[in-house]
C-alpha cells in the first residue's frame, strides 16, 4: 500500500525544501511570502477545485502556490523566487505559472526546462532528458516587484508511491 501524508507531513516536507533554499534571495527584509498547499480535485462534471491539503495518497495533485508581496516603499529588483518540490512527488510537466520557471535538482544550478544531462552511451557522449520527477526546485526571476504590490507562482505535482 502507498505512503499517505497526513496533516502537518505535507506542509514539513515543502518546509523542509524551503530551508534548503530560500523562497526570496532578494531584498528579503521587505518582501514576505505566503506558501499554500492544495489538493487539486476533479469533480463529477469535471471541473477542477482545490480541497485543503492535509492529507495526500499516491496519485493526488497538490498545487503549491507561493506569493511575494514587497511590503516596502520601494521597488525590490531582481526577486528570486524559489520553490521546493518536495520528495516523494513528481513535478507536473507544464504547471509552473508563470511559464518561465527555470528547474534545478539541487537549488545550486538552474536551467530551462526540461532538464538534460550528459551521460555516456556506447563510450561516447550523450544528452539525455532528466525526468521530472527528480526535479526539486523551481525559480522565476522577477525584474521588478513595485512597492505594496504582490507576485504568485506556483506549480503542481503528483504525489508518488
Amino acid at each position: 500500500m502507498g505512503t499517505v501524508f497526513k496533516g502537518l507531513g505535507l506542509a514539513a516536507a515543502l518546509l523542509a525544501g524551503i530551508a534548503a533554499a530560500p523562497l526570496a534571495s532578494a531584498a528579503d527584509e521587505v518582501v514576505s511570502t505566503r506558501l499554500e498547499a492544495r489538493k487539486v480535485v476533479t469533480g463529477p462534471d469535471g471541473r477542477e477545485r482545490f480541497a485543503p491539503a492535509e492529507s495526500a495518497k499516491p496519485g493526488d495533485v497538490i498545487e503549491y502556490v507561493a506569493t511575494y508581496r514587497n511590503t516596502g516603499n520601494d521597488v525590490v529588483r531582481n526577486l528570486q523566487a524559489t520553490l521546493p518540490i518536495p520528495s516523494n512527488t513528481e513535478l507536473i510537466e507544464g504547471s509552473a505559472r508563470p511559464a518561465n520557471a527555470k528547474a534545478s535538482l539541487d537549488a545550486q544550478r538552474f536551467d530551462d526546462m526540461p532538464l538534460v544531462r550528459g551521460v555516456m552511451r556506447d563510450g561516447r557522449p550523450a544528452v539525455e532528458p532528466v525526468a521530472a520527477r527528480e526535479y526539486r526546485y523551481l525559480r522565476w526571476t522577477a525584474p521588478e516587484l513595485a512597492a505594496q504590490r504582490s507576485m504568485t507562482f506556483a506549480a503542481r505535482v503528483r504525489v508518488l508511491e
